[in-house]
């Protein structure tokens, strides 16, 4: 499967392409960034693939299969459109949009086309094993979802010190911060983990207390699903890299599964079974294909025609209004308390 990239910043170079090389089935043809020397660093080593700042170009380059957009969540619309108009099917890094209406515009321009969101912690091993223990019914009645995810993410971030252009702190650009980088990828994962129960009520309250930027740098969230599980989830931008920052747990009236380092880009982590009866055990899946790898190898199935593509945009789309609707009136509830 010959894929290209358009957007070649550190999700391309450390997770995307990894990924792809861990893939059999797909390899890397092009590489597409208005930056021309970040698409030649993405293309470094491989004399067959094209590095360009022109889109079209990719576009036309003979036997493109798929396209991954991995820029900023405001450029998303653009290139996303062009690349469907070319009945290319296309994977979209998670947010669809900086905000709803460009989200939904992505969503219509992608009817007739295989396009799907690049929600890769649906393909972590160990969050498929936890779907299919829930699925087997070893948990009991599911009754909470719970996720803490969090990084340190200073204004100058970067992810090797060479800018400090971090523009998931820029509203325009991202469409918010902690929240709107970290929180969709718990959202999605609800639906994916129970079975496609999916949230349907969400609640948030935004934090900024540590970092100096325009935008969140933690949340909380609660929700509800169509089947009356519980969720609640801690994002945030300000907790260190060195803490436990990273947990999943899966509550049943039987058992409970806890998942930790898991949650992230990264193959690997931990995932423990507890029982009602006290007994504790580790559960075993594969620690060593990425998250990144096995969306790849899915998409790549899909573009093939040998497997479906179970998570259309309507439903990405759907999950993205529910969370900018909280977002919404915890902004006008927070305008309301301080004017009281």
């Amino acid at each position: 499967m010959r894929w290209g990239i358009v957007g070649c910043g550190w999700v391309a170079r450390d997770h995307l392409l990894p990924g792809l090389r861990a893939t059999p089935t797909a390899r890397l043809v092009g590489a597409c960034d208005r930056d021309v020397v970040a698409a030649a660093r993405l293309a470094a080593g491989h004399d067959d693939v094209l590095a360009t700042a022109d889109l079209d170009a990719l576009l036309s380059r003979p036997g493109l299969d798929a396209v991954y957009v991995a820029t900023p969540n405001s450029a998303h619309l653009p290139v996303v459109a062009r690349v469907a108009a070319r009945g290319i099917p296309v994977l979209c890094e998670k947010p669809l949009a900086a905000d709803v209406d460009d989200a939904a515009e992505i969503v219509a321009a992608c009817a007739g086309t295989l396009a799907g969101t690049a929600f890769d912690q649906r393909f972590h091993p160990a969050h498929r094993r936890i779907a299919e223990i829930v699925a087997a019914g070893e948990l009991g009645t599911v009754t909470a979802v719970r996720i803490v995810y969090a990084c340190w993410l200073p204004p100058d971030w970067s992810p090797d010190g060479s800018s400090n252009d971090n523009w998931r702190v820029d509203p325009a650009r991202a469409g918010g911060g902690a929240l709107v980088d970290l929180a969709p990828h718990g959202i999605d994962l609800v639906g994916a983990l129970l079975g496609g129960d999916d949230l349907t009520e969400l609640h948030v309250l935004l934090q900024r207390r540590v970092h100096a930027y325009p935008v969140d740098d933690g949340a909380v969230i609660a929700g509800r699903t169509a089947g009356e599980a519980l969720f609640s989830a801690h994002v945030a931008f300000n907790t260190p890299d060195a803490l436990p920052r990273r947990r999943l747990e899966v509550v049943g009236t039987r058992a409970q599964l806890v998942a930790q380092d898991t949650m992230g880009q990264t193959a690997g982590g931990r995932l423990t079974r507890y029982d009602a009866d006290g007994t504790a055990l580790d559960v075993p899946f594969d620690t060593a294909t990425s998250p990144f790898a096995a969306q790849l190898a899915a998409f790549s199935a899909a573009v093939a025609g040998t497997a479906d593509w179970p998570w259309p945009l309507e439903r990405d789309l759907r999950l993205h209004r529910l969370l900018h609707a909280a977002i919404a009136h915890s902004a006008i509830t927070h305008t309301a308390t301080e004017r009281s």
